[in-house]
């Protein structure tokens, strides 16, 4: 470990654990969707919208938490978003009107999950871990993130289950203050000092700089098609599947094979990224995807069919989170990181909000999620096109100058 350094176990152990907790908790969200909506006499398509202006607020204000946290340190970051997490899922158990639930479900929850997910905590090990480890170190973060689908959908279920869907909210609210003290293992040291004593670029010539860049828009063109194809299929499946007849519990056991089998796959895309091409590996994942969910549409569906389709696509989930904001940081730099990372991260929720705000539109309209399922596969195709011409060379600002922190 180096002077000023946080130690690297450190480092991931801490924001390992407040992935777990904020990823894992909300991609529990769609075992709620039946249960609420029958309770309260909604159509689908209002929680459906909840969910769609939570992945659009948290997009959104990403941004700005990134700036915060790369200006003045990320665990007053932390410890706000905690906070705001606690009363969202306070207000969208307690929450009777449809707006007063995207308010709480949608723009709380959201403002709280751009505090505590992979943008800030990926900035943290953007300074604190060497070049040569940095995508091994963001595919363990982001290894966390699945394992804590892994474990907490399950829990979540169980919570629904044995304390009925509101108490569950409220159990998860108290849960989810846990990442205050673990924000204090993120706590860099000379954070404010170090920042004072290195030239850095100004947050608008960093912003003008990369989307005057192709490849970072090519990459956030990539990045909308994850966002659509993830949420539309975190919480849609569940009610896909039982329209289909199949018994509840199919869908949790679903849900957490993705999170469990993603534990190995972003790993092995953070790993293989020190050795690949990263847009190759991108490539690659968002045309598997489009394979995976071809085959499972065209078999007979079953409990069987299910766990195999959850296991090929929990390989490929979060495993775009690797490459994606290493290629960022491989090419920018890591000066900015996390409000580059928040912006590449915006456009991956803007297609979060389309794909989870469609596929409840377009079940109300025609009974079916079938024309949602085609969309996500002639996405996963023209994502993988994108990716391919995208130019990973550290980008050079004047003459010889590489951005500082490049790898």
């Amino acid at each position: 470990m180096t002077p000023n350094r946080l130690s690297a176990t450190q480092v991931l152990l801490c924001g390992a654990l407040i992935v777990t907790l904020s990823m894992g908790i909300r991609h529990g969200f769609g075992l709620w969707l039946q249960p609420l909506t029958a309770a309260h006499g909604w159509p689908r398509e209002s929680f459906a919208l909840a969910m769609a202006v939570q992945n659009l607020a948290w997009g959104a204000l990403g941004i700005g938490a990134g700036m915060v946290a790369d200006r003045w340190g990320p665990y007053r970051v932390l410890w706000t978003g905690a906070l705001l997490y606690a009363l969202g899922l306070a207000g969208m158990a307690l929450a009777t009107d449809p707006v007063v639930f995207a308010w709480t479900a949608g723009v709380l929850i959201g403002a709280a999950q751009a505090g505590t997910t992979y943008a800030i905590v990926y900035g943290v090990i953007g300074r604190q871990i060497e070049a040569e480890r940095r995508s091994w170190a963001m595919g363990v973060a982001a290894a966390a993130g699945s394992f804590g689908q892994f474990l907490m959908v399950p829990l979540e279920g169980w919570l629904i289950e044995h304390l009925g869907w509101q108490h569950a909210l409220l159990a998860l609210a108290v849960a989810v203050l846990a990442i205050g003290p673990l924000a204090l293992g993120l706590r860099e040291p000379h954070f404010h000092a170090t920042r004072a004593a290195a030239p850095t670029q100004g947050v608008m010539h960093a912003l003008r700089e990369a989307l005057g860049t192709r490849s970072f828009v090519l990459l956030m063109a990539g990045y909308f098609v994850c966002g659509f194809q993830v949420v539309f299929i975190g919480v849609h499946m569940p009610s896909y599947l039982k329209d289909q007849g199949l018994a509840p519990q199919v869908a949790s056991t679903a849900l957490a094979l993705i999170g469990l089998f993603n534990v190995a796959g972003t790993y092995a895309a953070g790993a293989l990224g020190q050795r690949l091409a990263k847009r190759k590996i991108l490539a690659a994942i968002y045309a598997l995807r489009s394979v995976a969910i071809v085959v499972f549409l065209s078999v007979p569906l079953s409990p069987a069919s299910v766990y195999v389709f959850a296991a090929v696509m929990g390989l490929l989930w979060l495993s775009t989170v690797p490459p994606t904001n290493a290629l960022v940081a491989q090419i920018f730099g890591v000066a900015h990181l996390s409000m580059l990372g928040g912006f590449v991260f915006f456009s991956h929720q803007v297609g979060s909000f389309a794909g989870v705000w469609l596929g409840g539109l377009l079940y109300d309209r025609t009974g079916s999620y079938d024309v949602v399922w085609w969309l996500a596969i002639a996405l996963g195709v023209l994502a993988a096109a994108v990716n391919l011409p995208i130019r990973e060379a550290p980008l050079v600002r004047g003459p010889a100058h590489v951005a500082p922190g490049a790898a």
